[in-house]
């Protein structure tokens, strides 16, 4: 199976970079598609997996599509330096997201067949 790695920069509300790179993951996973997506989340998007996000009705809510994409089998790991610069804790961020390393990132990439930045 084919892998792709996004690797997400940017926060996950104020453009729209985040939400659409998890609308792809999405697609790509899908049983059409059916590629293997790993999402490795640095700088302002580590936040992007923090719990609670209480989101104006109607507007898309990152938490959820992360924790569903987690669901269908996709690796969420956030960058643990990014984690401690903006002071979160693994607890508040969703369950299954991991905590890693640029050496993680690297492995990764190294495997990937493609890779996107957003």
């Amino acid at each position: 199976m084919e892998t792709l790695t996004i690797i997400l920069n940017d926060a996950p509300y104020g453009n729209e970079k985040v939400w659409n790179a998890l609308r792809l993951a999405k697609a790509l996973t899908s049983a059409t598609v059916k590629m293997k997506v790993n999402i490795f989340l640095l700088g302002d998007a580590v936040s992007s997996a923090k719990k609670g996000q209480k989101t104006p009705e109607g507007y898309y809510n990152l938490q959820q599509m992360l924790k569903e994409l987690i669901e269908q089998g996709v690796e969420v790991i956030a960058c643990g330096t990014c984690v401690a610069a903006r002071g979160l804790s693994k607890e508040e961020l969703l369950k299954d997201v991991r905590i890693g390393t640029m050496m993680q990132l690297a492995q990764w990439i190294k495997e990937s067949q493609k890779i996107l930045s957003f």
